[in-house]
């Protein structure tokens, strides 16, 4: 069986000592978070690696990366808050970064400025041995744009979400476009309501999880099936942070059984 992962702090309610030893003792092998510097990290990342999972990738932050597009301070800012995000995969044995192009329905277009960032980070991430997934958000040109701009860049790949097509661009499948480029997932699921993006676990919302496995399967991904989830859905009010591990557990399990099918 493949490995299967869930990021950090999916349940609120526990220490991440205790989290970290709930997910590894259920069964899986890794996880993921929000990076911020190697020195803040690091009491996470002992935790991680103190109950034997290890970070398959590690999500650059993504607040305020439309700056990046944009001349002045605050993008340089954030160009520089991406390159940290790289020394913390380097520090913390992460072989990926994820890395988002845009936030928000109407993101600035592309500009010579971003394409010099973004060719920029690639480069740092290269020479660092750091591989960059780009993952899909609300818009399609952007992300386009990253793998034709970036099409013979061996450190650059794709992050799935497939939660974020249900309820961000409904009427897009990127798996068939981008699928070929797939390095790591964001597995999740939502109820297909338009800019609700709710995190639930795989199978207790709208998202067609036979069709995530067929196109899995058919892009030849071999990697891991990370869950990006929370409990804040109405649904697991009544659940223990305990008990909502262990149903991410069996819901991991499900969809893993439905890709090795």
């Amino acid at each position: 069986m493949r490995e299967l992962g869930i990021n950090l702090r999916a349940a609120q309610g526990i220490t991440v000592e205790d989290y970290t030893k709930k997910i590894a003792e259920l069964g899986f092998k890794c996880t993921f978070c929000s990076t911020t510097t190697v020195e803040e990290m690091r009491p996470i990342a002992d935790a991680v690696h103190a109950a034997g999972l290890t970070f398959d990738q590690l999500h650059a932050p993504f607040r305020g990366i439309n700056a990046m597009w944009l001349a002045g301070e605050e993008g340089e800012v954030m160009y520089g808050k991406l390159t940290a995000a790289i020394d913390c995969c380097v520090a913390f044995g992460a072989p990926i970064a994820t890395v988002h192009l845009s936030s928000g329905p109407n993101p600035p277009t592309i500009t010579d400025i971003g394409r010099g960032r973004y060719e920029n980070l690639v480069e740092y991430a290269a020479q660092k041995g750091i591989k960059i997934a780009f993952e899909n958000q609300r818009k399609l040109f952007n992300i386009a744009w990253a793998f034709d701009y970036f099409r013979d860049a061996e450190n650059v790949g794709f992050c799935w979400d497939c939660g974020h097509e249900a309820c961000a661009t409904p009427d897009i499948e990127f798996m068939p476009l981008f699928g070929k480029r797939l390095i790591c997932t964001h597995m999740q699921d939502n109820d297909a309501v338009f800019g609700e993006d709710l995190h639930k676990l795989p199978f207790d919302g709208k998202v067609d999880f036979g069709r995530v496995a067929r196109q899995l399967n058919g892009a030849g991904y071999t990697g891991s099936l990370m869950l990006e989830v929370e409990n804040g859905a109405p649904m697991y009010q009544d659940f223990s942070a305990e008990q909502f591990l262990e149903r991410a557990w069996a819901s991991a399990c499900r969809l893993c059984e439905l890709v090795e099918a």
